[in-house]
């Protein structure tokens, strides 16, 4: 029998963002891999400009069609337009689906309380429970509460867990559309944004919350492993000083719009890369809330070792085998350098463990018998 699930995302304001769209395209194709139905739903900004919308719109469709989803996307808004449906045709839509999976921390209690199942899924652990325990969110109850980060809801985690019970489920990355890749790459990338999230005020601390913190801890690491390493993010005219320091210690510059406009460009990146290297965020350190990337599930799955920044005591990241987590920059250049002593039997292991660990339709079913 087929399962109707409506996927609630939160991509129309950032159309562009390839990684972004990503994490709810390797949703909406594990679930339907998995026998689902998917209908993928925005909510319009009501605040936004009308034409700035309509062509997010325009453009988002474009993007699904490639991946046979445009012809059920939907944005839920009070302004008439292409693909725009009424609050209340959603709410009576949604009470004949069997699922709603939100990944949109805000979609309405209303249509919320419309499905006859509802799951929210966290993909920022520690994050998003610190801004619901401080009330600069406010989320719809749900029937369940489903998250990527490990300790989250544990005795390990170092954040509130709002009293709600949270459920662990990897990421998943959707193996068909991330097939094994020959032919590695020169360089090991990554995508990001240097500037991003602003400030964490958490426990009586206060702290910068932005990849651009973390990799200027690990400037030194192109010299320290004599590997060649490559950046795509966002760096403005007002970064110079930071893009010169970067460039004298040997990395590689590229502009993260140029790579990730599009999904499928944001795909070729990743699979004509070496390996995945990079940084997380510093919440994610302070908080331990053992997150991995979605981002980096689609590097092992093409088969691209990474080599990432511990964030925590993990069950699912074995490092040493197809991924390497460091804490020090002398730790990053030894696990660039193992990886290159035996590429081979690393990117064989990345791909082994995302399909074992990371497989779409497998996390998809999960979730969807952890809600039946």
């Amino acid at each position: 029998m087929t399962i109707d699930v409506w996927l609630a995302g939160n991509t129309l304001s950032y159309v562009e963002g390839g990684g972004q769209l990503w994490i709810h395209l390797n949703w909406a194709l594990s679930l339907t891999d998995a026998g689902c139905r998917v209908t993928w739903v925005e909510l319009d900004d009501p605040e936004a400009d009308r034409d700035a919308i309509a062509a997010a719109t325009a453009q988002l469709v474009d993007r699904l069609r490639a991946f046979g989803l445009a012809d059920r996307f939907h944005v839920v808004g009070s302004r008439p337009g292409d693909h725009v449906i009424s609050p209340a045709e959603a709410r009576e839509r949604l009470s004949e689906a069997d699922l709603l999976l939100s990944l949109c921390y805000w979609f309405p209690e209303d249509l919320v309380r419309a499905a006859p199942c509802s799951a929210l899924v966290d993909i920022d652990p520690g994050l998003l429970q610190i801004w619901i325990e401080q009330g600069d969110m406010v989320v719809a109850p749900h029937d369940h509460y489903f998250t990527i980060g490990e300790t989250v809801g544990t005795p390990d985690a170092r954040f509130p867990d709002c009293g709600i019970t949270w459920s662990y489920t990897p990421p998943p990355v959707h193996l068909p559309s991330w097939p094994e890749q020959r032919s590695p790459g020169k360089r090991y990338t990554t995508v990001t944004h240097w500037w991003e999230d602003g400030w964490v005020y958490f426990d009586g601390e206060e702290y910068q919350n932005d990849k651009r913190t973390s990799f200027l801890e690990f400037l030194d690491v192109p010299r320290l492993s004599a590997v060649p390493l490559e950046l795509a993010t966002n760096l403005t005219d007002g970064d110079d000083d930071e893009r010169k320091a970067l460039l004298e210690r040997g990395w590689h510059l590229r502009d993260s719009t140029e790579v990730s406009r599009r999904p499928e460009k944001y795909r070729r990146y990743i699979q004509q890369s070496r390996g995945e290297f990079s940084c997380a965020k510093p919440s994610c350190m302070r908080l331990q809330n053992a997150w991995v990337s979605d981002r980096t599930i689609c590097y092992l799955a093409s088969g691209r070792p990474a080599v990432v920044q511990d964030t925590g005591p993990s069950a699912v990241l074995p490092s040493g085998a197809g991924i390497f987590r460091f804490r020090t920059p002398t730790e990053a250049a030894r696990a660039l350098r193992a990886v290159e002593e035996d590429h081979e039997h690393h990117a064989r292991e990345a791909r082994a463990l995302a399909v074992e660990r990371f497989d779409g339709a497998s996390i998809a079913r999960s979730v969807l018998e952890r809600c039946s």
